[in-house]
């Protein structure tokens, strides 16, 4: 995919709808309140709806050229298990980090895509799964009922949405980013990922990395 040059310090997108980075600490509070899901009616909500409480991105596709990602991105996080999962853990192979929680409609939607995804580049590239609301009841009844097979960690406190506020605005749920194998943001979708885009961005990562 081709590179966009940029004379900014921060790293140059090529963005194929606009968007606009929100700022994480103003607006965190906000943006993580007013939908909370219990593990009895995950299974209605994941039929029936059960969408309010977020704001859904626009599904608009940035991709950074190898030469503008700036610094690997540094986060830690808590397992739903009580292990702890780190930025430095995912690097040595591309990465797909998903900013989910189990009320929100494209996040259902989007689930079997990643799902499938897991399975095609399980050998050539790590998962990993961002929970923002859940307790951990709701998220794994989430991911018994789509059958996700890589492990999220838990964000309830916003702590890794805020080290990626660069790429993640908390408004636009769900967000996924492909990481390069040195840890870099390589590619950002915001909003429900479209599978053959997504797709397409860990398979020019992998190729990269190879």
């Amino acid at each position: 995919m081709n590179s966009l040059r940029s004379s900014s310090a921060r790293p140059a997108a090529r963005t194929r709808v606009r968007t606009g980075l929100v700022a994480v600490v103003a607006s965190l509070g906000l943006a993580l309140t007013g939908c909370a899901t219990t593990d009895d009616n995950l299974a209605q909500q994941a039929n029936a709806g059960g969408d309010k409480g977020y704001v859904a991105g626009d599904g608009s596709v940035s991709e950074y050229a190898a030469d503008k990602r700036g610094e690997p991105v540094a986060f830690d996080a808590k397992m739903f298990d009580g292990s702890t999962v780190t930025a430095e853990s995912l690097r040595g192979k591309p990465a797909v980090v998903n900013f989910w929680y189990a009320g929100c409609a494209p996040c259902r939607a989007e689930a079997p895509d990643l799902v499938a995804l897991h399975g095609e580049y399980k050998d050539e590239a790590q998962f990993l799964g961002v929970n923002l609301r859940d307790q951990q009841a709701t998220a794994e009844a989430f991911e018994r009922n789509f059958k996700v097979g890589y492990p999220s960690a838990s964000d309830l406190d916003g702590a890794v949405l805020l080290a990626l506020s660069d790429y993640v605005p908390p408004q636009a749920v769900p967000t996924t980013l492909v990481l390069d194998s040195q840890g870099r943001v390589a590619a950002r979708v915001l909003g429900k990922a479209d599978k053959s885009t997504l797709d397409a961005l860990i398979k020019d990562t992998v190729a990269e990395s190879a």
